[in-house]
C-alpha cells in the first residue's frame, strides 16, 4: 500500500519511516499515543504535523505489521 505522507531515507533519521519533509518518526508519534496521548496533543507538540500525518503514520504501522509472519514456540 503506498504511504504518500510517509518517508524512508537513508539520509534522514538513519532510515526510519517519517512524516514527509520533516524528521518526526512514524515510531516517535507511535509512543506518543501509546503513552495516553491525544493525536490533537501530539500536533500540538509538532506544529508541522497535521491530524491527517498522524493517522498517516498509523495506518503505516498496521500495514507493515500486517506483512510481518508471527511465530509462535
Amino acid at each position: 500500500m503506498a504511504h504518500d505522507r510517509i518517508e524512508i531515507n537513508p539520509d534522514i533519521m538513519t532510515g526510519k519511516p517519517v512524516v514527509r519533509g520533516t524528521r518526526i518518526t512514524v515510531e516517535s508519534i507511535l509512543r506518543k499515543l501509546a503513552a495516553g496521548m491525544t493525536p490533537e496533543a501530539v500536533a500540538a507538540d509538532h506544529p508541522n504535523l497535521t491530524l491527517d500525518d498522524i493517522r498517516a503514520a498509523q495506518a503505516f504501522a498496521a500495514d507493515y505489521l500486517a506483512d510481518e509472519e508471527v511465530t509462535f514456540g
